[in-house]
């Protein structure tokens, strides 16, 4: 087997991952004295459509998360892959589709330590792709993916972890919730939980600063339990709707933190090399926590636009244009192409990949969509999005609704009936697409899946036959 001393520069590039089209993107930064760019990925946990000022927040001042709009890309019809927490992440974390390895669902409360819940091993994370190219990797936040040891974020590509592997947390300190781990010990935590996150972000940074870092900071915020510290209370004093203080100041300390890391990569000149990535894991679940999706209809749990479209924020100073706003569908599924691309890797290897690098679209050079079509399933709800129209079974409806987004964003006007023939064609698609997924692994009504997809492989046989 050649040897790093024996290889040539192109059998070396390729052992840890990169392809012969991003051998190109390694030469030009090697050409242009230029470091291999940091990958910053932040998200939001159930922040609204409508959650922050670039989106129409008026109550809630966001100025460090705005100025990601300011100095970047926002992505107007930027969608996550499913419109609850765990799902999303396992997207956000390979690339793929989730229901190609059975994670549809939220793990229920069975899920324990002692369980099988978690992201298959048999994905590779974003972390690892960019761990074999050489990346410091670090997490700082909330994992959902798994709580066996093998599963955590220390086994899937992580050098340094400090969070909690659940699906929430309490925020102030003394109030229970499972432990808050560094690596995979835990630690006993003073600080609000936020707050938390900033300090170990920051110092992060400041560790790997010299050296070509991915920072996944996935907060908990705005997520229940509504908590927040005085600190961030006494802001919003003016607000009477108790509800809606608690969730201004939990934004209010997530836009600090935000602030602070950006803060850190100013301060070391870093805003050039790096790559920021800005979305929520799925829509506000505005009776819980006060969050809006306005102009949208629907919350957290729906596949109608207001689970699914979310605020989506690219920044690459020097690289991609400043105030951009782009109107084309996107998914948070094209987040690891893209880093990936930045880094000078391949996406080829370990299985096909539903995302798509967003760079040339970004910068202007490609004005076609990313995609010819976007879809959901998530238990007996589904959709798919194609062009300006999106066909949606609500859990909620007797059949499916069709909507022309551009014309309708709020959902409102069924065009079922007025549509026949575009209604058979997205049908069509959205089978063949389903057709590629597999049962989910748990959650609600993952036996009858696997029972539904059994019969139907069966029925198949005896027609070949």
């Amino acid at each position: 087997m050649a040897t790093p001393q024996n290889m040539t520069r192109r059998e070396f590039l390729k052992t840890i991952g990169l392809g012969t089209a991003a051998l190109g993107v390694s030469r030009q930064l090697s050409a242009q004295g230029k470091r291999r760019p940091n990958i910053l990925l932040i998200v939001a946990d159930d922040l609204g459509y409508a959650g922050i000022g670039c989106q129409g927040c008026t109550d809630i001042p966001t100025p460090n998360i705005d100025s990601l709009a300011t100095n970047g890309v926002r992505l107007t019809n930027g969608y996550v892959s499913c419109p609850v927490c765990a799902p999303t992440r396992a997207g956000l974390m390979t690339g793929r589709y989730q229901q190609r390895f059975g994670l549809e669902f939220n793990p229920g409360p069975e899920a324990t330590a002692a369980s099988d819940y978690g992201l298959p091993l048999s994905e590779a994370t974003l972390a690892e792709r960019l761990k074999r190219l050489g990346y410091a990797t670090g997490m700082v936040g909330k994992w959902h993916l798994g709580y066996r040891p093998e599963f955590s974020p220390p086994k899937r590509g992580f050098d340094e972890f400090f969070g909690f592997l659940g699906g929430s947390h309490p925020y102030l300190p003394g109030k229970g919730g499972g432990p808050i781990l560094r690596g995979l010990e835990p630690v006993e935590e003073k600080e609000y939980l936020t707050d938390a996150f900033a300090r170990e972000a920051v110092a992060f940074i400041e560790k790997h600063r010299r050296e070509p870092f991915f920072l996944y900071l996935a907060f908990n915020a705005v997520h229940a339990p509504m908590e927040a510290s005085e600190k961030y209370l006494e802001r919003f004093k003016a607000i009477k709707d108790e509800r809606r203080r608690i969730h201004a100041a939990m934004l209010a300390a997530m836009d600090d933190a935000v602030g602070q890391v950006l803060a850190t990569l100013r301060k070391h000149r870093l805003e050039e090399d790096t790559l920021v990535f800005f979305i929520s894991d799925n829509g506000g679940p505005t009776g819980v926590n006060t969050s809006r999706n306005d102009p949208l209809r629907g919350f957290k749990g729906q596949v109608l636009e207001g689970g699914v479209r979310v605020p989506f924020i690219v920044q690459w100073k020097g690289v991609l244009p400043a105030g951009k706003v782009d109107d084309r569908p996107v998914i948070a599924l094209d987040i690891l192409p893209t880093a990936l691309a930045a880094a000078g890797g391949s996406s080829v290897p370990e299985g096909k990949l539903d995302g798509v690098n967003l760079l040339p679209y970004l910068r202007g050079e490609n004005p076609n969509p990313p995609h010819a079509a976007l879809f959901w399933r998530f238990g007996e709800q589904w959709a798919i999005r194609q062009g300006a129209w999106k066909l949606v079974q609500d859990r909620q409806a007797p059949r499916p609704q069709l909507y022309n987004l551009e014309e309708d964003v709020g959902e409102s006007r069924d065009l079922f009936e007025k549509e026949p023939k575009r209604v058979r064609e997205l049908t069509e698609r959205w089978q063949a697409w389903n057709a590629e997924l597999v049962a989910p692994r748990w959650g609600r009504g993952a036996q009858q899946k696997r029972q539904e997809r059994g019969e139907g492989a069966r029925q198949r046989r005896r027609v070949a036959g």
